[in-house]
């Protein structure tokens, strides 16, 4: 047996010879071929061909073989020894004299090959040599066999390896096609592929209900990398961050020549500049001064290493490692544009009248519809009526306590003036008018004796009318100090809120029948002011912490507004009744737009104290506020009446003028019903008119 590269390539010897007599006449054919040079390079090239491919192409052959040299004799191992050294590298005997070991365990010397030309030579003289390879691990030639080198051309032509083999045979039909009428399977459609199934609807409905939950999430956040390469270089590490605006972390400062241990004497400062060091600021101050040492061995401790190793640490922690675009936007392109004050004119400006006559602190002022009389209330228990135009005093009524508010009949040709003095409220005639309205007053202000006994029972605990003893009107005596009065817009209700109260803090009185009931709602907080819609049978209610809207008609709250103040001084309702301004005791003002939200729309911080009163006009787009702190604010508020445009709220002029006593300043304020005039009550016991 023959072996090449570890492989059985051949038959026995006396196969050889019986196989070379009977292809005498074919051999003579290929010696007479190859020395006209017409099959030279084709065999030349198959056998190299061959020898590198035909381990991992025939495995059939290699099982053959396998077979053939368990199946073979002792006599030809002990004429050719065979290699024992197993799969090995045969590289680890390049230096050696052998090349392994037989199964003896005797060295196999290494053969002598020919070189070049002893090869050419013997494939000249031999047609046959072109059979022979190298078998490189028993160091000998092998020669390929007739069958050998037929397989070897069918491999390369991709034919299969033996001859006999027919990878292309008919294909055999086992069925039996005579007595079939119908296809194997004739079964009508299933009812449940016509359907939809109702176990993948329940399944439908399950992922519905986790997507809704936030169990299932479908579009997943991706993961960002938070591993940043802290030391190296920037292009390194805007390569290993893709995705992000990548920031490279700052780098220290590099040491200069003034950090040297022996520096120049340029760099070493002088004592006098050192003394000036500590005349500059912190930041200005050099962070190292320069010392000179003989040797780096005498070179002391550096006292910030400390200091700057942790600056250093926060750098490289703080440091966002994303890149921010900012964007350069003109300051005054952030402002609003809003209209020029010479636009919107009228409105109050200077003084131009003051009504002096009071001795104290004048507490409330209240304007007559018409526009022509002024009524006041002071601490100095006085109540006065003054002609706007002239600023003379016509009437002067003592109540002996200090007046708490002032309020005219809004009803014109009612000129009935409401007074809150302590726990009582008094409706007086200031005898304005001709003698069919004084007539009309004097009705509506008489207490008829029989009128109170049958209303005694259910007035008892809640106000008592009685006819005024000194004053011609009406005294209503109730259980606690009344601090505001209120008319509703037809003159015959008004309300009083009583602050320490409690359940009928807020009352509702009926003057033309003398009837007093209590506010029917809750009240969420001790009540600060009322205020009556101007349109509608709606109410205001404004406590401490929130303003609340009733509906007097339907008996149910329409609205709550939540102005987020720490206390509720002041209410004022537009004209149109959508808007509402509250003050508060911070200072701050708030603009409600009711269709908008219960949030304010606006919040402006314009006192430094406390907020005493706020006030709109009833046809000019105006209202103001007072405070503590002497001022007073005037601001344009226009309000469209297309739904879709938001008010429109402009300072305009800030009044001053009134002396702080005892620490007050202007304590109420007024506008003009007609006129863009205002008119602001202080604590100087002085009343200013303001006009345009």
């Amino acid at each position: 047996m023959r072996v090449a590269n570890g492989l059985v390539l051949g038959d026995s010897a006396k196969e050889e010879m019986e196989e070379t007599k009977n292809n005498d006449d074919n051999v003579k054919k290929n010696e007479l071929n190859h020395k006209q040079g017409v099959d030279d390079e084709e065999p030349r090239n198959l056998v190299l061909n061959a020898a590198s491919n035909l381990e991992e192409a025939t495995l059939d052959g290699e099982a053959e073989t396998n077979q053939r040299v368990e199946e073979s004799d002792s006599s030809e191992d002990e004429v050719a020894p065979r290699n024992t050294v197993g799969d090995v590298p045969l590289k680890w005997y390049k230096d050696e004299e052998h090349i392994g070991y037989d199964i003896t365990g005797k060295k196999i010397k290494k053969q002598a090959r020919k070189d070049m030309l002893d090869s050419f030579l013997a494939g000249v003289d031999n047609s046959k040599n072109w059979r022979k390879i190298y078998d490189e691990y028993n160091d000998e030639e092998v020669e390929l066999t007739k069958q050998e080198t037929g397989l070897i051309r069918r491999l390369l032509k991709g034919k299969t390896p033996h001859e006999e083999v027919d990878p292309y045979a008919p294909y055999v039909d086992w069925f039996v096609w005579d007595d079939a009428k119908h296809p194997l399977s004739n079964a009508p459609e299933p009812k449940r592929r016509f359907i939809p199934s109702k176990w993948e609807n329940k399944k439908v409905v399950e992922l519905v209900r986790a997507i809704r939950r936030g169990d299932i999430k479908l579009d997943k956040p991706k993961e960002e990398s938070r591993l940043y390469l802290l030391w190296g270089d920037d292009s390194s590490s805007a390569e290993k961050a893709p995705g992000i605006n990548y920031i490279p972390a700052p780098k220290p400062k590099l040491a200069g020549h003034e950090e040297s241990y022996n520096p120049s004497v340029e760099y070493i400062p002088t004592k006098e500049e050192i003394d000036s060091y500590k005349q500059m600021y912190e930041e200005d101050r050099p962070k190292f001064i320069p010392r000179r040492f003989e040797s780096l061995r005498n070179v002391p401790a550096y006292e910030n290493a400390i200091k700057e190793s942790f600056d250093r640490c926060l750098d490289l922690y703080l440091c966002p490692r994303t890149r921010k675009k900012r964007v350069n936007i003109d300051p005054e392109s952030l402002k609003p544009k809003l209209p020029s004050r010479k636009d919107l004119k009228p409105y109050p400006s200077k003084c131009y009248f003051e009504y002096k006559g009071h001795k104290d602190a004048v507490r409330s002022i209240s304007v007559e519809p018409s526009g022509q009389w002024l009524a006041s209330g002071s601490n100095d228990g006085t109540v006065r009526i003054w002609e706007v135009e002239t600023g003379r005093c016509i009437r002067i009524w003592e109540v002996g306590e200090g007046v708490q508010c002032v309020a005219w009949n809004p009803m014109t040709g009612l000129t009935i003036l409401a007074v809150a003095v302590g726990s009582d409220v008094l409706l007086l005639n200031t005898g304005i008018g001709d003698d069919e309205e004084q007539d009309k007053i004097k009705k509506l202000l008489h207490v008829e004796a029989t009128s109170v006994a049958n209303h005694s029972d259910h007035n008892a605990s809640l106000v008592d009318w009685l006819q005024h003893d000194k004053y011609e009107g009406i005294r209503m005596r109730f259980l606690k100090t009344v601090t505001s009065v209120e008319w509703h817009r037809k003159g015959d209700y008004f309300s009083t809120v009583m602050p320490g109260g409690d359940s009928r803090g807020i009352l509702i009185h009926l003057l033309s029948k003398k009837l007093t009931q209590k506010f029917s709602f809750k009240q969420h907080g001790i009540p600060v002011a009322t205020k009556f819609h101007p349109s509608r049978s709606y109410i205001f209610i404004a406590t401490k912490k929130a303003v609340r809207v009733y509906d007097l008609l339907k008996q149910k709250l329409m609205r709550k507004l939540e102005p987020s103040l720490r206390e509720v001084s002041s209410i004022a309702v537009h004209p149109s009744g959508d808007n509402v301004i509250v003050g508060s005791r911070e200072g701050k003002l708030c603009w409600f737009d009711m269709d908008l939200s219960p949030q304010p729309y606006r919040k402006l911080e314009c006192h430094p104290k406390d907020i005493t009163n706020v006030a709109f006009h009833q046809s000019y787009p105006l209202f103001a506020s007072c405070s503590e702190d002497s001022t007073s604010y005037v601001f344009h508020g226009m309000v469209y009446s297309d739904l879709n445009q938001n008010p429109l709220i402009v300072p305009l002029e800030i009044l001053r003028g009134h002396a702080a006593t005892n620490g007050r300043g202007v304590l109420d304020c007024a506008f003009h019903p007609r006129q863009p005039w205002l008119f602001t009550a202080g604590s100087d016991s002085v009343i200013k008119l303001y006009c345009h």
